[in-house]
């Protein structure tokens, strides 16, 4: 709590217009001569422990009023002191107490209302003790006592059922990289991961110097990729019955479940003044998906709900030093899903369906994934069958956490992740089931005529995709021919003409190329093919096109085959424009297209970096 003590010989103030936190009952005009008045802001802090605040504000007003031998005090909410104010009511709750507090020692006290724009005439005495500010912080003994001490069991499952000891999997592994660093091990080398040359030398995502650490600009390639992912994913949960919908990015910390579920987060959040309103940027979509829920008729018989969105932008204020590359950022783009489920055995359910989908978004990225599940002693005791069950079922050991107490929403969750060419995890999809939030919320059914609760699964089937697209650059350095993916792949197909007679032949392959929903591009400037085709390959163009004479006689076209090639050795076959066609698409699959960003001649291209 922030106070500023004025020695008044008086202060008058009149409430003019109401504000959307306008506290009622109060009188809205006052005026007092010879007393202590004590503009006050309440903290967000101060709701670790209102009454120890108020308490303690209460001593430090009394003391100075004794000082100064008045026995007036006048309370007046002043929000210009803090950048960082408690909730409305958190404050209203807490004026009152100190006002209760100090009429009970003997003090003549008048209060201002909460919530208005009110004006006020004063005069200052001018003396040395006239003026005085205070910071009250909440008794460090209250705080203590609310902590729990957590102790954490690490092991690791297999599939067949079986427990072991973490260090018997400590190796070079992807799923030894992760018990080290989860098992706070050392971590070896360090500098700037591998993905921040590439995204820069492919033209893809660069830092952007005019905004915030941790904001990026994207380049055509880059956002190309980004939106391809984005298809990807909502291509994944509609089948699987997810419903989208949109929310805002900022909330006002007035609502007590915004500001609880805020609270939960702690300091990484982006947090501002939008008038008289306390707001912050969402760091998930769980704000708008909640507060949708909240205000729907729910019916058991529409569980469970699979509610999606992706959350462009979510917002984490990380510490500047740790912001680097794709890997952590301040704003990024994430999807997110939250499930609705009747009760506990239906989330349970739900859970080994979404923890397949991310399993099987590793795959389809060419990202190798290893798992953690972490759960509380209660659930895990309870359910300890499932959890083998999920070790199973994801054909692979798991890091198993079990946590003494419940600290968090959730019960249960599955992290999965990549690992980076300098081993450490870069979290990707997860699971989490919720047992708070629909409380919080007040998300709820009816079911033989009881109010029912639900727990709620929340679920990322690939994380952010800034992260994926980080997982994806880093599983190159472990290619002896680095690639992407051939549906991620800016230009699938490149057609480079020999000379400026084959350039007609080439530019119609291209052309129709493109109209079957291939991205190719053409190689049309006045270099040499040498130089061309190795150009190509630091495109990493899944698939090289050279048309000479032979190929403009012939019509079968010789391709160096990317995912075929050794270094320094590449593969290349014949084929006709329909076989590449074919080739071209069973190698993509049913995964979704998207037609270039760029022009398709590269003498139109621009140079981003």
């Amino acid at each position: 709590m922030r106070l500023l003590l004025i020695h008044s010989d008086f202060i008058e103030f009149e409430a003019r217009k109401k504000t959307g936190m306008a506290e009622e009952g109060q009188p809205l005009k006052g005026f007092k001569e010879e007393a202590l008045t004590v503009f006050c802001a309440v903290e967000a802090g101060d709701e670790d422990d209102i009454p120890g605040v108020v308490e303690l504000a209460g001593e430090e007003i009394g003391k100075t009023a004794d000082q100064l031998s008045v026995e007036n005090i006048v309370l007046y909410p002043y929000a210009h002191l803090s950048s960082d104010l408690a909730r409305p009511d958190a404050a209203v709750e807490a004026l009152k107490m100190l006002e209760h507090l100090l009429v009970d020692i003997g003090f003549d006290v008048t209060r201002a209302p909460f919530g208005w724009y009110k004006s006020f005439r004063i005069s200052c005495k001018g003396h040395p003790l006239s003026e005085l500010s205070k910071t009250i912080l909440p008794p460090e003994e209250g705080k203590k006592a609310e902590k729990k001490e957590i102790t954490h069991e690490f092991f690791v499952l297999t599939p067949d059922g079986k427990r072991h000891d973490p260090k018997m999997f400590m190796d070079d592994s992807s799923f030894g990289c992760l018990l080290k660093k989860e098992l706070g091990e050392p971590a070896e080398g360090g500098g700037e991961p591998i993905h921040v040359e590439l995204m820069r030398s492919k033209e893809l995502v660069d830092y952007e110097p005019v905004s915030d650490v941790g904001h990026l600009r994207w380049m055509p390639k880059g956002k190309l990729i980004r939106d391809l992912l984005a298809d990807y994913v909502l291509q994944k949960v509609l089948p699987y019955g997810a419903t989208p919908v949109e929310t805002p990015v900022m909330y006002d910390l007035g609502d007590r479940a915004i500001f609880e579920h805020a609270d939960k987060f702690g300091e990484r959040q982006y947090r501002f003044k939008s008038g008289t309103r306390n707001m912050m940027l969402r760091f998930a979509a769980c704000f708008g998906m909640f507060s949708i829920m909240r205000d729907m008729h729910i019916s058991p018989n529409t569980l469970p709900m699979k509610m999606y969105e992706l959350s462009t932008y979510s917002f984490r204020h990380e510490q500047k030093g740790e912001v680097i590359g794709l890997k952590r950022l301040r704003a990024f783009t994430m999807p997110d899903m939250h499930s609705l489920c009747t009760d506990m055995p239906e989330a349970l359910q739900c859970f080994e369906e979404q923890l397949l989908m991310g399993w099987e978004t590793g795959r389809d990225f060419g990202t190798e994934l290893v798992g953690v599940i972490r759960c509380t002693r209660d659930f895990y005791d309870e359910h300890k069958d499932w959890v083998a069950r999920m070790v199973k079922i994801s054909g692979c050991p798991m890091l198993i956490e079990v946590l003494s107490a419940r600290v968090h929403y959730w019960v249960a969750k599955v992290d999965l992740a990549a690992i980076d060419g300098q081993g450490r995890p870069i979290e990707n999809p997860t699971v989490q089931i919720d047992v708070e939030s629909s409380h919080r919320f007040n998300i709820r059914y009816h079911l033989d005529g009881e109010e029912v609760h639900p727990p709620i699964l929340h679920c990322s089937p690939t994380g952010s995709v800034e992260r994926v697209i980080c997982a994806i650059l880093e599983s190159t350095a472990r290619q002896k021919v680095p690639r992407l993916p051939t549906w991620l792949s800016p230009s699938q197909v490149r057609v480079i003409p020999v000379a400026e007679r084959h350039l007609s032949f080439a530019e119609k392959i291209a052309a129709d190329l493109n109209s079957r929903k291939i991205r190719a591009d053409l190689d049309d400037r006045d270099e040499s093919v040498g130089k061309k085709v190795r150009e190509a390959g630091m495109d990493w163009v899944p698939y090289v096109v050279v048309v000479g004479d032979a190929e403009v006689e012939s019509g079968r076209l010789t391709v160096t085959i990317r995912s075929k090639s050794e270094p320094n050795k590449p593969f290349k076959e014949s084929f006709t424009l329909s076989d590449l066609v074919a080739l071209v698409h069973a190698d993509c699959g049913t995964m979704p297209f998207r037609p270039l960003y760029t022009p398709m001649k590269l003498s139109k291209k621009a140079r981003y970096i």
